[in-house]
């Protein structure tokens, strides 16, 4: 199945194939196919425009009402790099993806900031080529299922170890890398959390943010119950 079977199937309106297409195209496919298609960037920019519209206007209707913070921080997990690369997989876009033939054998068709552009720009090239309207639909079929759950707490494991340590102002927390292992493309941060120099939790992630979320998070399960 190709983009427009996709598109189809889901009754997401489209004129311009050729500007959907370039939705998928990588600059490193451009690279080495000498200027012959131009890439995905500006779409990109214009989808996370979009995005951002689309997104806090969903936290916006939450009830009961969250404030700003509680907004912004709901909207980072919701489109961030890593969950806008889990859209591309579950449905299945990163098929469509069109890589240069070194990005392709360095892992690229599953690398989150490649997947997570390509996202914005499928957005943006739907918006440019019909309507917000349209670019909307796309937008509730990819993420909806995302979006319902906001209701549930999002957990904030270093804000809240943050506050639990501060109880005593004496105390101090750090976050220490302790290894990075994995192919540059798909590294894994091995992440301690230490309070005094003492160090109360591990974790892992693909980035470091993630693995000092998941360090505080065992931390705060150690110490907070």
């Amino acid at each position: 199945m190709n983009i427009f079977a996709f598109l189809d199937r889901n009754g997401i309106k489209y004129n311009n194939k050729h500007l959907i297409q370039q939705a998928f195209i990588h600059t490193s496919y451009v690279n080495e196919h000498h200027g012959e298609y131009g890439d995905n960037e500006r779409l990109e920019f214009m989808g996370d425009a979009v995005l951002q519209i689309y997104s806090s206007t969903k936290l916006f209707e939450v009830k009961p009402e969250l404030n700003e913070g509680e907004m912004s921080t709901r909207r980072s997990n919701l489109v961030c790099e890593g969950a806008l690369a889990g859209v591309a997989r579950e449905f299945k876009l990163n098929n469509y993806l069109m890589l240069g033939v070194g990005e392709e054998k360095n892992g690229g068709r599953n690398r989150d900031s490649i997947l997570g552009d390509m996202v914005e720009a499928f957005i943006g090239a739907i918006y440019v080529d019909t309507d917000f309207d349209n670019a909307w639909k796309l937008m509730e079929l990819l993420f909806a299922k995302h979006f319902a759950e906001t209701k549930k707490t999002v957990v904030d494991y270093k804000t809240r170890l943050q506050e639990y340590v501060q109880t005593d102002s004496r105390k101090t927390i750090e976050y220490e890398t302790l290894s990075v292992t994995g192919p540059s493309n798909n590294p894994v941060f091995e992440i301690a959390v230490k309070v005094d120099g003492l160090v109360f939790g591990v974790g892992k992630g693909s980035s470091k943010k993630e693995a000092q979320k998941m360090a505080a998070k065992d931390a705060l399960e150690k110490v907070a119950g």
